[in-house]
């Protein structure tokens, strides 16, 4: 699709190179994300993933389905997790490996009519219908809480799709607000109480700030255009596309962060104790109960 991004129009022709759809198992297919080389379909029969690292010959890798996901609206992946709207609410699915995608059984946010998603952070934005937009705090990703709902005192009364995007230190997001048209709304702006949205991903605190009404009732919104800078959760710049040596880690590069060497388990690392607790914590020498360092300890420490 890069074609109908570099300006040139004589090049923006597409045509149909395979159809996937094997025993109807994508049936009522309407939403996706892709990541990498694999795509995750939300269908009747649930989430589907499917291997198109050959693009002509797309292979399923993996199904979650009922009890875990009954009809799947929308879908967002985010490093090793997705996120999923059904009609129950909010679903997370653990895809370290897409070819055993399973559910994460005790991630579930209950939501009336969630109808769309945008996964910006560590916060899920979901567009819930009549209850406006529910904000979910998935900082621990197999933990997911709900933050806020908020409908702009009754305004946001019929969402169907809600997009995030940056202006300057502020964060705003887009609301596909069906009958009521297109809505436009502060997240996070200095103005809120000196805060900004660089370097960290403090709690949105939702303003109404513009509608504006459409011939027809608004159900969806495009992505806006990434730019082609990536950066780290303190802000700061990490590659720059397109140069060389500029590109985000692949996914061989991403797995040796958090994959043990066989590459078949997930290892966390807790990192070191506040310096305060481990001092607290240690012995005085000398002190009740311990014994005095011997003639030779800083030999032996040495040698150790």
């Amino acid at each position: 699709m890069e074609p109908l991004n570099d300006g040139n129009p004589s090049n923006n022709f597409l045509e149909r190179g395979t159809t996937f759809n094997p025993n109807g198992l994508l049936r009522g297919a309407r939403n996706l994300a892709i990541a990498g080389t694999t795509v995750y379909i939300c269908c009747d029969a649930g989430v589907v993933a499917v291997d198109v690292a050959d693009p002509c010959a797309p292979k399923v890798l993996a199904v979650v389905g009922a009890p875990f996901v009954q009809q799947p609206r929308a879908i967002s992946i985010q490093f090793r997790y997705a996120f999923v709207v059904d009609e129950r609410g909010l679903a997370v699915l653990d895809v370290t490996w897409p070819e055993k995608m399973k559910a994460v059984e005790s991630a579930r946010v209950e939501l009336a009519d969630a109808r769309g998603l945008y996964v910006a952070r560590t916060w899920a934005y979901v567009a819930a219908g009549k209850q406006g937009l529910a904000i979910v705090d998935i900082e621990r990703p197999e933990r997911p809480a709900l933050d806020q709902l908020w409908n702009a005192d009754g305004a946001l009364t019929d969402l169907n799709a809600v997009v995030c995007g940056m202006t300057n230190d502020s964060l705003y997001a887009y609301l596909a607000d069906g009958v009521n048209g297109l809505r436009v709304a502060s997240m996070v702006t200095p103005e809120d109480g000196g805060r900004s949205a660089y370097g960290f991903s403090p709690q949105p605190k939702p303003q109404l700030l513009a509608t504006r009404k459409t011939a027809s009732p608004a159900l969806a919104l495009s992505r806006g255009l990434d730019r082609d800078r990536a950066v780290d959760e303190s802000g700061h710049q990490v590659a720059v596309f397109g140069r060389l040596g500029g590109r985000p880690l692949n996914l061989t590069e991403m797995r040796r962060l958090y994959l043990n060497r066989a590459g078949d388990e997930v290892v966390t690392y807790k990192g070191p104790e506040p310096r305060a607790a481990v001092q607290q914590s240690q012995p005085q020498a000398g002190g009740p109960g311990t014994a005095a360092p011997s003639a030779d300890s800083s030999s032996d420490a040495e040698r150790r």
